[in-house]
Formats: structure tokens, sequence, C-alpha cells
């Protein structure tokens, strides 16, 4: 069966060679607020409503684009990661590939119904900001398991 959806199986590849790094970056940048200065630059912003500033609709701002970098590569290559074709892509993997975004959609908004109860303020909005990216790295994590306990298990026998 094939899937006009997915991308080449080589786009993989690409994928993980700029998730892993990205992440770890992305992680470190959130632990750390590290903000190199040579990222500093002037920005075109549709709205801005700055906590203690003003707020400016279309208007040229100052920012730190490490953050956008990093969500952008983070957000490509995790689709590049999760939606490329397997090197025997067949009906099972597109199962296992479904019951994978399925298991993560239920997660993801598992975790974000706990939000909504327990946790407020900028606690809430960090996890509201790291949510963007947990349901597609829930998605890798599942579909990657389950393919690897599948191809262990046609091994053995």
């Amino acid at each position: 069966m094939i899937n006009s959806y997915l991308f080449p199986n080589k786009y993989k590849k690409w994928g993980w060679f700029i998730f892993i790094p990205t992440c770890i970056l992305g992680f470190f940048t959130v632990a750390t607020d590290y903000a190199p200065e040579f990222l500093n630059t002037k920005v075109f912003a549709i709205y801005v409503d700055q906590i203690m500033g003003e707020t400016k609709a279309f208007s040229v701002i100052s920012n730190n684009i490490l953050n956008e970098i990093l969500g952008i590569l983070i957000i490509i290559s995790g689709i590049l990661v999760g939606f490329s074709r397997e090197q025997n892509e067949d009906e099972l993997i597109a199962k296992i590939r479904l019951d994978s975004l399925v298991w993560a959609t239920y997660l993801n908004y598992a975790i974000l119904l706990l939000a909504f109860v327990f946790l407020y303020d900028i606690t809430f909005l960090w996890v509201m900001i790291l949510n963007m990216f947990t349901l597609l790295l829930f998605f890798i994590i599942r579909f990657n398991w389950q393919v690897n306990k599948l191809s262990k298990s046609l091994a053995n026998d």
C-alpha cells in the first residue's frame, strides 16, 4: 500500500540528523535561558503584547531568534522522522503508524488536561509552550518503539 502523504525513506536520516541535536540544544536553551548575542536581530512582528511594555501591531521589533530557529527545526525534522516511509512500508507498519499517532494524541491531551487542573501562571504557560512539540515527540517514540519491537519479534521467528 502506497501512502502518498509519506516522505521518501531517505528523509528519515536527515530528520534524525537534525532532530536529535536540535532537541538537545532546545532543552539546554530552556534550562539555562541561553540566548547568544549574535542572534539578536530586528524581526517583523504581526502583533506583540509585551508584559511590562507596549502593544504593537505590524511593526519591527528587536528579538533573539534562537527559540524560533530551534522550534522550526524541531518541527520540520520531527515531521521528517515521523512521516518518512519505512524501508519496508506495508499495511502493518501503516497500522502501527496510525495507532501510534492516536496513542500520542491521547497522551498529549491527557497531560494537557492535567495541566489545566493542576498548573497555573508561568508553569502552565511553559507546559503549553512545550506541548507544541510533545505530540510529535510522543508519536516518534512510540512508533519507533513499536517498529523495533516488531522487527525483534520477526527476527525471533
